[in-house]
């Protein structure tokens, strides 16, 4: 009944890894970002929110690199590897956050509306801004070529 081949799940990767390459644009424009978003959160929350900002920029720009570590360094060892450091990956990291998050709470530095939505708002923007950039081609995985980004 099983029509899997074994071979199929022993299969890797041994390319160049277009997940660091992305993941080295978004900490780019994290790192970009960061002044502005930490100016905002110093203008609306003062000196603890500026801190929670970029304490929370931080834990933003260390789970992206976890992850694009994670998908590379396993991909390398075999596919079936990959999905499951994927998908376990992805509960840990919200494991670390989560605990980082806590282990800070209650400090005077800490205002937990800022970085929440630090968290919140950062994750999800610097995707939303990084999609404008991946190609999601096989001739050119990763970013796409200089010429048709400025397009």
């Amino acid at each position: 009944m099983n029509n899997v081949n074994p071979s199929v799940l022993a299969m890797r990767d041994t390319g160049p890894s277009p997940e660091a390459q992305i993941t080295r644009d978004i900490v780019k424009r994290g790192i970009f970002v960061a002044p502005v978003l930490i100016a905002v959160s110093a203008l609306l929350w003062g000196s603890s929110g500026a801190w929670s900002s970029a304490y929370g920029l931080g834990l933003v720009l260390c789970n992206f690199m976890i992850a694009a570590g994670l998908v590379a360094t396993t991909a390398r060892i075999s596919y079936a590897l990959m999905m499951a450091a994927t998908m376990f990956g992805y509960i840990l990291r919200l494991g670390l956050i989560a605990l980082a998050v806590m282990l800070v709470r209650n400090e005077p530095w800490v205002d937990l509306l800022a970085l929440g939505l630090t968290l919140i708002i950062t994750h999800l923007g610097l995707l939303f801004w990084e999609m404008r950039f991946v190609s999601a081609t096989l001739a050119f995985p990763g970013l796409k070529p200089v010429m048709e980004r400025i397009k």
